[in-house]
């Protein structure tokens, strides 16, 4: 009776599923590193700081207003009506369209509701405003 070597007849395997394992897990950690390296164009304004303030990155339209009430779309200026326009227009194409409004924390208040009723005006239902992380209730 001839017995059998069992590393004779064995093959070598590869083993997939540990691999796909790490290729996933290379993939999600290079997208979420890139997510922290996304140039927003914005101009530079001394928001205010709110405790509760969250980052979001699926914003369509930056709108900047600035201490001295001049308007900008991301980093260019524009002109108020010429930003409605634009939005208008922007909002029929997309439903989900929404506006986020910086502005300057020393600006009158009252410049910003003006905008943001110019912009409900325009038709636009989805608006939010911005302001820097960090904030305390005391201040």
């Amino acid at each position: 009776m001839r017995l059998r070597d069992r590393r004779a007849g064995s093959q070598p395997e590869v083993m997939i599923i540990p691999m796909i394992d790490i290729m996933f897990f290379l993939l999600v950690f290079f997208m979420m590193s890139t997510l922290y390296m996304v140039n927003l164009k914005t101009v530079d304004v001394e928001m205010p700081k709110a405790q509760h303030a969250e980052t979001q990155m699926n914003v369509n339209y930056l709108v900047t207003l600035k201490q001295d009430g001049s308007l900008w779309l991301e980093d260019k200026p524009v002109a108020e009506q010429d930003l409605l326009e634009r939005a208008k227009q922007e909002y029929k194409r997309n439903p989900h369209f929404a506006v986020v409004v910086r502005a300057d924390q020393n600006i009158d208040y009252g410049l910003v509701v003006a905008l943001l009723d110019k912009l409900r005006g325009a038709g636009i239902a989805r608006f939010g405003l911005a302001a820097e992380p960090g904030g305390t209730h005391g201040e």
